[in-house]
């Protein structure tokens, strides 16, 4: 029997922008009494979702891709597992950022060891997309990588007699994120006081 036999199959739109899309795969319950015995075996030394990031690494890396979040979520629709793949370098154009292909190709090889692997004791819906280009912005790293592109930022304390701001990143220096305002105004925000930060779609 193939693996995909015991469920279904089917494209699903992950998210509202371009470059996410998914492909949904959703398993029934009917599991083999070996599929049961196999997923208790790997539980006592790997949880379900670490399990699922190891393999999704794995298929990631071999197509020059790294796994940048594992959400798993009881929804209305049932349980969704969603996995978030990105292309790692400093380009930040959307030629160079995930495609529709990568995401329909690491669902696909991804859902298909899952079904065999078996890491999850329920039925749930399997979604891979891009973090999205308002991505959010998470740690130095990001704030490196996507000098240039326009931002939003909050901070807990007041920076030059604001909380919020909005502008061009600049890189960083030291432990200080610069931002360039629309009006030409720099900022140093320091790294330690940013509670949230998200790039800024651009047309």
């Amino acid at each position: 029997m193939s693996p995909w036999q015991r469920g279904t199959f089917s494209p699903h739109v992950a998210l509202a922008k371009w470059d996410v899309i998914g492909l949904c795969v959703t398993y029934s319950e009917e599991d083999s009494q070996w599929a049961r015995a196999h997923f208790f075996c790997l539980k006592r030394t790997m949880q379900p979702l670490e399990q699922i990031r190891a393999i999704a690494e794995r298929v990631a890396r071999s197509r020059g891709l790294e796994i940048w979040d594992i959400q798993s979520r009881r929804e209305t629709s049932g349980h969704v597992v969603r996995v978030f793949i990105d292309r790692p370098g400093p380009a930040a154009t959307p030629e160079d950022s995930v495609s529709i292909e990568d995401c329909e190709q690491v669902n696909r090889e991804l859902g298909t060891i899952l079904d065999v692997e078996d890491p999850l004791p329920f039925t749930y819906t399997l979604e891979v997309s891009s973090p999205g280009l308002d991505r959010p912005l998470r740690d130095a790293d990001d704030y490196r990588r996507f000098a240039g592109r326009l931002a939003k930022i909050v901070v807990s304390e007041p920076v030059d007699n604001q909380k919020a701001f909005e502008g061009r990143l600049r890189g960083l220096e030291q432990d200080d994120v610069l931002l360039e305002a629309p009006n030409g105004r720099k900022h140093r925000l320091p790294l330690r006081l940013i509670t949230r930060g998200r790039l800024e779609v651009e047309f």
